[in-house]
């Protein structure tokens, strides 16, 4: 009987509130156990800035895309070199040499 009452007075008074042990149980159980703890969360926000970051990058790629459209579009010449250059075309007189460079070592 005597180490119960020792250890009740060493023990401070709010440890011994019923409502800050819910409490504190209540932040545990949010913090660390429910599904949507507080590692889950930051992941969530990294993975939504990733996300927007790519979102940002895709934006800029279509609107450059655009306006390379736009340009090939408003010139027939324009349009013959771009199908030249990247899709290798040729008028039926030419002949069409590729050259690679040298793979280095």
């Amino acid at each position: 009987m005597y180490w119960t009452t020792s250890i009740n007075n060493k023990v401070p008074k709010f440890l011994k509130n019923k409502f800050f042990i819910a409490f504190a149980a209540f932040v545990i159980w949010i913090a660390f156990l429910d599904k949507t703890n507080l590692m889950s969360q930051y992941q969530f926000q990294s993975e939504v800035n990733k996300l927007e970051s790519q979102k940002a990058f895709f934006i800029q790629e279509i609107k450059q895309t655009r306006e390379e459209q736009q340009e090939l579009l408003s010139s027939p010449e324009k349009l013959e070199k771009f199908a030249r250059e990247k899709y290798y075309m040729k008028k039926d007189n030419e002949d069409l040499f590729i050259i690679t460079p040298a793979p280095q070592q």
